[in-house]
Order: C-alpha cells, then structure tokens, then sequence
C-alpha cells in the first residue's frame, strides 16, 4: 500500500515543476488517479507524457505498490484552458 502523499511526492521528484492532484480510487491505497501538470509535458505526444509519469512511478509500479493507474495530463497553458475563468 502507497499513500496519495507519496505518490505525489514521487512524482514531484521525476517532474520537479509539476502540479499533482492524487485520488485514490478504492481506498486501498493501490488504485489511483493522478492528474498532472508539468511544462516538461510542452511539444510532447499524450503518450510521451504519460511514460514521464510512469517513469516517475516506476519502482511503486514494479513492486505493484501500485496496481492500477489512470493518468490525465496538461501543460500548464492546456490546464488553464480546462479550468472557468
């Protein structure tokens, strides 16, 4: 089991600019959702911005910490414009 708090925290640590909401979704402490946003996110595919986030989790993800991930993505322009003026 992983904490929200660590797992930001990790996160945090592969993608030092980043902004990380972390939820857990089952509350067992190994289902999550984590939306991310980072400037290191600018010029790269959705892809390439999700294998930064699992990059950053690796070890959580390898000893299966974590057993499933949702992953949701910005750049910091791009989340300005989801969120209401």
């Amino acid at each position: 089991m992983i904490s929200p708090q660590q797992v930001e925290a990790m996160i945090v640590a592969g993608l030092p600019d980043a902004q990380v909401q972390v939820q857990d979704l089952t509350g067992g402490g190994d289902h999550y959702q984590v939306t991310v946003v980072s400037s290191q996110f600018a010029g790269k595919r959705l892809v390439q911005q999700h294998q930064l986030v699992y990059g950053a989790l690796q070890q959580a993800m390898s000893t299966e910490a974590i057993h499933a991930l949702a992953v949701k993505t910005y750049t910091p322009e791009a989340w300005q414009a989801t969120t209401p003026s």
